[in-house]
């Protein structure tokens, strides 16, 4: 499994991200092809990525950054959504580029009291914030990972102007975007006054991190430095380390991980909005959704609406439960889940491949293999046999390895 791991010891940006992927080995030529394609209004002015080497404290890095012309423009979400929708991004940049700035506008509302279709951009919505936050996806597509870790984020200290005046750092979007985040307190030098990292690096770590944490055990392939624009006292820079993770035979990795557990009681929602929630809580990246049937007061039916998120997300998907459903209160706990190291395989049937995944038992006692249902009814429908009769024949596939 490839796997990347940021370590932002000077906090996190648009720009530094896209100076790390790039120094990383990321083609800056096919990151600007994926800019110019996107569905630009036609007055706003070209960019370009220029990337050079730069030294921070006698460290060698890259900085990107991005040259246009001035404008005054402020966007809305469906504003930038357009601008994706009409490019040539890869599903996953594009995935990827929607969810970050979908984080930004949530964290902009909550903080001015707004809602995702009326709140505007200000610095987010600029040009070089636009390019910033699509460049990092498309990036983040070629280097084409399967995990990302990160560090702790320090955040800095001390006042930041922006549109609404003068701020407190972090920022309010920022520290609102960075809840559920373990912070750093400061960057190995000591203090630091100034904001050591932005929304949009606050976003991009959020959408992509699994954990955040010391360097996990990796094989490393590369490393990539990106420069921020400011300097300090310590090396103001990003790295981005990129390998294979270690011992994929991992049944001695710790198999404990810290989760947070959501639950609330629901009894006057509609049946159609629990299941459009439960969606849109799998697609926000839920680790489980589940829903148990109730016998709540005044003997009404009800529904135990139960999720399991990291950390990070567990904010961001309680909202989506208040907004969608008639919840009025939520239970939060935090609790340790026990996961089996899993891998994932390919088998051959008589109808084609399926994919399936292997988890490996507790003391010695083997390997589990169950296949994957899509994959197995996708086979099924072209064929005309049952689903049943390509999962058995996966599961005698692999005991036959």
């Amino acid at each position: 499994m490839r796997i990347a791991y940021l370590d932002c010891a000077s906090g996190v940006s648009g720009d530094m991200t896209l100076g790390a992927l790039v120094d990383a080995g990321v083609d800056l030529a096919a990151i600007q092809a994926g800019l110019d394609s996107l569905a630009w209004p036609d007055n706003t002015p070209n960019c370009r990525l220029i990337a050079t080497q730069v030294k921070k404290q006698g460290f060698r890095a890259t900085q990107v950054v991005v040259e246009h012309e001035p404008e005054h423009a402020h966007r809305h979400l469906h504003h930038i959504q357009k601008m994706i929708d009409g490019g040539s991004l890869t599903p996953r940049a594009h995935t990827l580029a929607t969810a970050i700035f979908r984080r930004i506008a949530e964290a902009e509302a909550k903080v001015h009291g707004s809602t995702l279709e009326k709140v505007h951009f200000h610095e987010v919505g600029a040009i070089d914030s636009i390019a910033d936050i699509v460049g990092a996806a498309i990036g983040w597509d070629l280097l084409n990972v399967d995990e990302v870790h990160c560090a702790p984020v320090p955040t800095g200290s001390g006042f930041i102007q922006i549109a609404h005046g003068r701020c407190a750092i972090p920022a309010p979007a920022t520290a609102e975007l960075l809840m559920g985040v373990p912070l750093a307190e400061h960057p190995p030098t000591g203090p630091v006054v100034g904001e050591l990292t932005t929304p949009t690096g606050a976003a991009i770590v959020k959408e992509l991190a699994k954990s955040f944490g010391p360097l996990p055990a990796m094989t490393i392939e590369r490393i990539g430095f990106g420069a921020g624009q400011k300097d300090f006292d310590h090396p103001n820079v990003l790295r981005l380390v990129v390998g294979t993770k270690s011992g994929e035979a991992a049944p001695s990795s710790d198999p404990v991980s810290t989760i947070v557990l959501l639950e609330t009681n629901l009894d006057d929602s509609s049946g159609e909005a629990i299941g459009d929630c439960v969606e849109r809580l799998w697609a926000a990246g839920a680790l489980d959704v589940a829903l148990s049937p109730l016998q709540m007061k005044k003997h009404r039916p009800g529904v135990l609406l139960t999720v399991q998120a990291t950390p990070a997300d567990a904010e961001r998907l309680a909202t989506i439960v208040f907004r969608h459903t008639t919840a009025l209160g939520m239970r939060r706990q935090t609790v340790e889940r026990i996961v089996l190291p899993r891998r994932k395989v390919t088998v051959t049937t008589p109808w084609g491949e399926t994919s399936g995944v292997v988890a490996t038992l507790p003391g010695g006692a083997g390997e589990r293999f169950t296949p994957e249902y899509e994959d197995c009814k996708a086979l099924a429908d072209g064929a005309g046999v049952t689903v049943r009769d390509v999962s058995q024949a996966a599961s005698a596939a692999w005991g036959g390895q």
